[in-house]
């Protein structure tokens, strides 16, 4: 896997999901984790999973995760990045 490639891949769609209300980003990842496939510019097909989970129940802060992999090897450790939103659509921790 192109380490690069696949960051890059991974970065533009955590900042895309970032760019969501936090809304859309419970209602539509939260216990439904739901993948894509994105092609590199190098040709290689990447998996790109999407899920939610609840960071802190109490406080409704939503964790998001975007994790990507090739299918090889790497599967088993994939890329991950993730971000933490809170019900007002404020970004915890950062």
């Amino acid at each position: 896997m192109d380490k690069a490639e696949a960051r890059l891949i991974m970065v533009r769609r955590v900042a895309e999901l970032r760019q969501q209300p936090y809304s859309g980003l419970r209602d539509k990842w939260l216990g439904q984790p739901d993948c894509d496939q994105i092609t590199g510019a190098s040709g290689v097909v990447y998996q790109v999973e999407i899920e939610a989970v609840w960071d802190d129940r109490e406080a409704e802060h939503v964790r998001q995760v975007v994790s990507i992999d090739d299918g090889g090897w790497r599967a088993f450790a994939p890329l991950t990045d993730s971000f933490i939103v809170a019900p007002d659509g404020s970004f915890v921790g950062e």
